[in-house]
């Protein structure tokens, strides 16, 4: 493969090929990086314009097994459903790239980018959105403007821009941010929970529990990062932006082809309309404004547009219509942002910085597991956990990871048309469901240690007025408290916006769905009262400041902080679903007694489970113990037998001989004879045919369990010890 362009860029080094494969789409480009290699192409429709007011922009962003010499796994053995990572990487390509497009431009279009080599080193996200950009700058269509992407990682403490993925595996941080030179386009960070080790000046004996005894400690920490911490992180970024796109846009100049005309959609609003509405019925849009439910207000201004054309009989037809429409929204719009930035007042009567009312009911739900109705103003989330064990975990095959990976914290977001008040069947998973399910899983996820066990969290959306996502988050984590799981932070999200015209601009906290859609900057934070867990951001800075943006990251603070104090005050109120809900509990044994707990050929622990009904692990060199159990009186049960066991005084080992005596106890009858505990509690084989010297047919008309027999011991037979009556 001839390259046209090679360059040198932060941290990696990517070469170009344009026009030699796939010459019949508007655009294409071959990337190769590394071992990586990804092919971008852009098509259009040059013969058809969608008459709605929206960009009919499709990406797919497509990975093929054999680019990382792999064969699919499970029954059919070629690509089908596109994987949750091609799903949300296919999202980011497209609200990075959907800004570049013209207003009016009505042609559909088609970005497909597909990786045809893949290895272990790089980002293929990064490299994903390259590729399409560059594909879509030297196309026939008229963009002139490269869009890239920078990934930020926090490793050792040491900010690593764009790190290759080893390097990302041990960082705290995840920050993916596009953009153009000038412009940040959007945003997607996560931090990454891990151990924290502390030193510990405690002096408790040992014997009770020895991790106590050692000189350091090990807790969970978020890794939560602080507002000031990050605006530092945004200007290295986009230094690197404005950097990488300069060099882009340079270096494909001579490639780009010669542009094609294409036709636009007249999107011109009637002004002879707008005037009449303000004049004669901004009461009656006021009005509709109040009705907070989408719905409600959709219903409100479509009878108000057909009143006007009950009473003007020259706007009665199709068009005429459809520019009212256009005209009432655009009062509306008007309306919806003077009075925010003027009068400081919302649709709803909120001031700027208050957050609507929440109610938080936990374990709704009796036969689930966990589970809590968030509320906040007129979007409610029913968030439901599942706790399980390892196998419960979902598998999944990455294609630069070697062998399938295991999920075992996952959430899962559905949206169903009953919430927002449309009579729409449910359907499957959607991008948009996907993405929010990953936000709120991202934000959750630093904070919680589940050792093992897998969780499972629904979000059932009941209605939504503006940020579900961030309910999911709040909801989530009381349902993870429901359940008596342990977090690091208490976190809890919400969604700010902007409203500006030029100098004069208005921050806006927990927007609802009106000021999303007429806003000008939409951004979902999520975190603790220290710092921020994760962030998603489709925004375009243009002339506002990373000051302005630190303003907005801080006011999110102080609305986090009244929500989590909300959420505080209703973690005080949970009553746990103790029927169903499983139990966890973790502990420390002196490994030296971990012996005495499993017992002969595991015989204690067996009893143990079968009795508690629980399952026990042992990790024998440090002695921690869990015990996950149906209900908690089950795992205290095994919990208490087992520091029964350790705390029993150890008696010291007896180096038997053969034609030793000893006074032993009948612990077990079976058929064959008895099993006699010796006075260090280790257990001998007193066979049927030694316990007399006349003929025994059945033991237990000789001997009976607890009583005290004096024993010989005959021979050894490998680690059991064979005994005769003395």
């Amino acid at each position: 493969m001839k390259y046209d362009v090679s360059l040198e860029l932060e941290n990696r080094q990517e070469s170009y090929s344009f026009g030699d494969v796939a010459k019949q789409a508007n655009g294409s480009a071959w990337i190769k990086s590394g071992k990586t290699v990804i092919l971008a192409t852009v098509v259009i429709d040059e013969t058809e314009i969608v008459k709605d007011d929206f960009l009919p922009l499709t990406v797919q962003y497509i990975e093929k097994t054999y680019a990382a010499g792999k064969i699919p796994g499970g029954f059919f053995k070629r690509e089908t459903k596109p994987s949750d990572f091609e799903t949300l990487t296919s999202r980011i390509v497209d609200r990075s790239l959907r800004p570049l497009f013209p207003k009016g431009f009505g042609h559909p279009a088609q970005i497909t980018i597909m990786v045809f080599s893949a290895d272990a080193e790089s980002d293929l996200q990064v490299l994903a959105l390259n590729a399409a950009s560059a594909a879509l700058y030297t196309s026939d269509i008229d963009i002139n403007t490269s869009v890239s992407a920078v990934r930020a990682a926090k490793v050792d403490g040491e900010l690593v821009l764009n790190p290759t993925l080893p390097q990302l595996k041990s960082s705290t941080l995840d920050l993916y941010l596009s953009g153009t030179k000038d412009d940040l386009l959007m945003i997607e960070m996560r931090s990454f929970g891990g151990e924290s080790v502390e030193v510990n000046d405690m002096i408790i004996d040992p014997l009770l529990d020895p991790t106590m005894g050692a000189t350091v400690m090990s807790s969970h920490i978020s890794n939560a990062m602080g507002e000031d911490e990050l605006i530092e992180v945004f200007e290295k970024t986009q230094e690197v932006l404005f950097d990488t796109n300069s060099k882009y846009e340079n270096a494909f100049a001579n490639s780009k082809k010669e542009v094609v005309a294409l036709d636009l959609k007249a999107h011109a609003i009637n002004d002879d309309m707008v005037s009449f509405v303000r004049e004669n019925h901004m009461s009656d849009i006021k009005s509709a404004m109040n009705q907070m439910a989408k719905s409600e207000r959709s219903t409100a201004l479509r009878q108000l547009r057909k009143n006007i054309i009950a009473n003007k009989d020259e706007w009665a037809d199709v068009e005429s219509e459809v520019a009212l429409k256009d005209a009432i929204e655009k009062v509306k719009k008007e309306l919806v942002r003077s009075q925010i930035l003027n009068e400081k007042v919302r649709a709803d009567g909120r001031a700027l910085t208050e957050v609507r009312p929440i109610s938080i009911d936990t374990n709704v739900l009796p036969n689930a597991h966990s589970s809590c109705l968030f509320t906040r103003g007129q979007t409610q989330a029913l968030v439901v956990l599942t706790m399980g064990g390892p196998k419960d975990a979902q598998m999944f095959e990455s294609l630069t990871d070697s062998g399938t990976q295991n999920e075992n914290f996952m959430v899962h977001y559905n949206f169903p048309g009953f919430s927002v008040g449309e009579a729409s069947p449910v359907m499957g998973t959607k991008r948009r469901e996907l993405g929010h399910g990953n936000l709120a899983k991202r934000a959750l996820e630093p904070v919680v240690d589940l050792d093992g066990q897998t969780v499972r969290l629904v979000s059932e959306i009941l209605e939504s007025n503006g940020s579900s996502s961030m309910a999911t988050v709040c909801g989530g984590y009381m349902a993870l408290r429901a359940a008596d799981i342990d977090t690091s932070d208490t976190v809890a999200g919400i969604a700010m916006g902007m409203v500006s015209d030029g100098d004069n601009y208005a921050i806006l906290s927990d927007i609802m769905g009106l000021e999303d859609h007429d806003g000008d900057m939409d951004f979902k934070v999520t975190g603790s009262k220290d710092g921020i867990t994760a962030m998603q951001m489709d925004i375009k800075l243009g002339g506002i400041s990373l000051d302005v943006l630190k303003e907005a990251l801080y006011q999110a603070k102080e609305g986090r902080s009244h929500i989590i104090d909300i959420m505080l005050d209703a973690e005080k109120e949970i009553e746990f679903n103790d029927g169903v809900l499983p139990s966890v509990d973790f502990f420390h044994i002196d490994p030296s007694f971990i012996g005495e707990v499993i017992g002969q050929a595991g015989k204690t622990i067996r009893e143990m489970i079968e009795k508690f009904e629980v399952a026990i692990d042992i990790d024998k060199k440090d002695g921690k113990v869990k015990i996950t159990g149906k209900n908690k009186d089950g795992v205290a049960g095994a919990r208490g037998q087992i520091e029964g066991i350790v705390n029993t005084p150890k008696v010291a080992k007896i180096k038997y001989e053969v034609g030793d005596k000893h006074e032993g106890t009948v612990k077990r009858i079976v058929d064959f004879g008895a099993f006699i505990e010796l006075p260090d509690g280790t257990d001998g084989l007193l066979h049927i045919s030694k316990i007399s010297d006349k003929r025994v047919d059945k033991v237990s008309d000789v001997l009976s369990e607890g009583e005290k027999i004096t024993v010989e011991i005959l021979e050894f037979k490998g680690n059991k010890i064979s005994l005769g009556r003395a």
